[in-house]
């Protein structure tokens, strides 16, 4: 399939015009999530890998906190509810005190993939939190997996997890028990020994066991409630704050525990912006008879839509959608989204149907939503899923022992 073009990494404050190459990319193979894991076991003498994120050092034990939905900037802006976090920010990236990109759209599902597989949304073929099947023409919510598809159909690639276990790693993921016979696990994170525990204390606690467990270890924990709450409440409530401040906790016993030759690195799978709840910033899809015309399917999320065409209105779509958004997403066709790298650096032919005929991106606080078809979402305060700071960056927190 096509080959993505090079692009400027750059994070412009206020690109003018929303053209699509002013979209700020993710940092595919040198700073993306997709580099992490590789560069971790490279380290551990796991064959077949080389190291991407140059600012790592190898270590012997590595562990991988990942904080669904806490995003670079979030840290950042509550240095009094965070002050754990907020003294590590020197230590992200190897020392540098920088981010990484979680890969282009910043949502759980695609950056689950993207971290478990060590590849990028184009060839791993999670590109968004519903796409098209094109071999069914129904949307796939990959994050619910609904409607059923064989896994291993759907992500056929092994993960970095399973290698390392083959390569004798000691290899663990602690989560909840509820993720650990889900669709999503089996694709993007399985490989080696998958260990329920119920709360967080109980999950840095086992983390900290497996990870002293093995000569070399590679450990997997994962804390989901902090999204669920922007989501909810949005990250200027009350209860995003509290949790948090739990968050801040849990990661300090995590790094308080570390066996010798160990390194921790807290890292999310995206960040997150609240939108306000006006006509302005919320525009319903359901609602709006230009943006609705000559599509067949809407995917993806509010702010990142994948927009799939009736046959032969591709282009008449494409004008539309510019025409109405454009001043608000960065609006591309499916082939130009591919040849600036939205996806990674090539696309798998199996993963080229499932991206829209048309990507929109939104590059101000606001979204697309669709009250009828996806209530749920649209109720929604904070959201994600685009390539703004808010949203892309992403913490490399790193503690060693």
């Amino acid at each position: 399939m096509a080959q993505p073009t090079a692009v400027s990494q750059g994070w412009p404050d206020d690109p003018v015009p929303l053209a699509p190459e002013t979209a700020p990319v993710p940092e595919y193979a040198t700073g993306s999530l997709g580099d992490l894991l590789p560069t971790l076991v490279a380290g551990q003498g796991v064959p077949g890998f080389t190291p991407r994120i140059a600012e790592l050092a190898p270590a012997d034990r590595n562990c991988v906190f990942l904080i669904d939905g806490l995003g670079w900037e979030q840290i950042k802006d509550h240095p009094d509810e965070a002050p754990y976090l907020t003294s590590l920010l020197g230590s992200s990236r190897g020392g540098t005190g920088r981010p990484v990109t979680a890969g282009f759209p910043a949502t759980t599902a695609t950056s689950l993939a993207s971290v478990g597989t060590g590849r990028y949304p184009g060839t791993h073929g999670l590109p968004g939190y519903t796409v098209r099947n094109p071999d069914t023409g129904e949307l796939m919510n990959q994050l619910r997996w609904k409607p059923w598809t064989a896994p291993r159909a759907w992500q056929p690639y092994p993960t970095v997890f399973g290698l390392a276990h083959e390569a004798g790693v000691h290899t663990a993921q602690v989560s909840s028990p509820i993720f650990e016979q889900t669709p999503l696990t089996q694709v993007a994170l399985s490989g080696g020994t998958f260990h329920g525990r119920l709360s967080g204390e109980e999950r840095m606690d086992f983390a900290a066991e497996q990870l002293a467990a093995g000569d070399r270890s590679l450990v997997y924990t994962y804390y989901s409630e902090l999204d669920g709450a922007g989501h909810r409440f949005g990250i200027d409530s009350d209860a995003w704050r509290g949790q948090l401040m739990f968050v801040d906790r849990l990661v300090q016993r995590l790094a308080e525990q570390l066996p010798p030759r160990s390194a921790l690195y807290v890292t999310a799978d995206h960040g997150m912006v609240d939108i306000p709840f006006d006509e302005q910033h919320r525009i319903d899809f359901d609602e709006d008879w230009e943006l609705r015309a000559g599509v067949a399917l809407l995917g993806g999320e509010g702010r990142a839509r994948h927009v799939y065409a009736v046959p032969g209105a591709e282009a008449d779509v494409l004008t539309c959608w510019r025409e109405v958004v454009g001043e608000q997403f960065w609006v591309a066709s499916r082939d130009e989204a591919i040849a600036l790298g939205w996806f990674g650096d090539e696309i798998d032919e199996r993963v080229y149907g499932r991206i829209g005929d048309v990507v929109a991106a939104a590059h101000d606080d606001v979204a697309i939503t669709a009250s009828v078809n996806e209530p749920h979402e649209s109720a929604m305060t904070g959201m994600h899923g685009s390539m703004t700071p808010a949203e892309q960056l992403v913490p490399l927190l790193e503690v060693r022992s």
